[in-house]
């Protein structure tokens, strides 16, 4: 395969160029909602499975882009009991769609964060004291999402913006935990055989070739991004990431509905 021939026409690859930069813009704000904003834009124009292996690639090259910047904030106090969560729950969330109908399971999950989200936004308060089976709790729950929704980063999102966490530390704890979730998604994509890929799993040609061409939208996004993150304050920041956890689970509210319905 040619990787440097457009996997779209010119007016479509235009379109999911906007799209990707835009989610790279919410990518180095707020540390998530890359997948979630690119998945329902470059659905209108082309089929999700054709793109998400190639996120997960992008979502890792973002992670790896903003670490330098971040480490430093990481929690250590949560990240490892985060990542310890998500491997144990992201297969069991998996797992659960062989037995459960997939789209009332996502439609229910986004409903539940969308009331968190705007439950939080109007103000209720909820405190999510820092111990150890708090953090693990949190963990687990964003894996078993992950797995199910693939909206494990927004869950994560409203269990931490309960927290006294500051806002940098927030921002950053994401970002390492969505470059280690992601990765165990790139390795099962790699296990996972698949017709339409020469290679005989999901990371394929066509998979390099989405990621090469979207790359540096998403890494123009994220400059912008964190440029836009400097300049808010901690208010101003937990205001905006709540705004953007409204519309990212309505957006997975919409889509759950759309699938049901059609």
């Amino acid at each position: 395969m040619d990787l440097l021939t457009p996997p779209l026409s010119a007016a479509l690859l235009a379109f999911s160029l906007c799209v990707v930069f835009a989610a790279g813009i919410v990518r180095g704000f707020a540390g998530f909602g890359f997948s979630a904003i690119t998945v329902a834009g470059m659905s209108l124009v082309v089929s999700p499975a054709r793109v998400v292996p190639a996120i997960f690639m992008l979502e890792v090259l973002a992670s790896v882009s903003q670490l330098r910047g971040i480490a430093k904030d990481v929690d250590l106090r949560w990240i490892g009991w985060l990542m310890l969560g998500n491997l144990i729950c992201i297969p069991l969330g998996v797992a659960l769609l062989a037995w459960l109908p997939e789209t009332p399971l996502r439609l229910l999950i986004g409903a539940l964060l969308l009331a968190a989200a705007l439950a939080l936004r109007s103000g209720w308060q909820a405190a999510l004291e820092p111990t150890r089976a708090a953090r693990l709790g949190a963990g687990l729950m964003s894996g078993f999402i992950n797995g199910v929704a693939a909206i494990g980063g927004i869950a994560l999102a409203v269990l931490l913006s309960t927290s006294k966490m500051p806002p940098a530390a927030l921002r950053a704890t994401l970002i390492a935990l969505l470059l280690f979730s992601d990765l165990v998604c790139l390795a099962s994509a790699a296990l996972i055989p698949s017709a339409s890929q020469a290679s005989g799993s999901l990371l394929g040609a066509e998979t390099l070739k989405w990621a090469l061409w979207l790359a540096p939208a998403m890494l123009a996004g994220i400059w912008y991004g964190q440029r836009s993150f400097a300049n808010v304050s901690p208010e101003q920041f937990r205001r905006h990431v709540l705004n953007l956890l409204i519309a990212l689970a309505a957006v997975a509210v919409a889509r759950s509905l759309f699938s049901l319905l059609r």
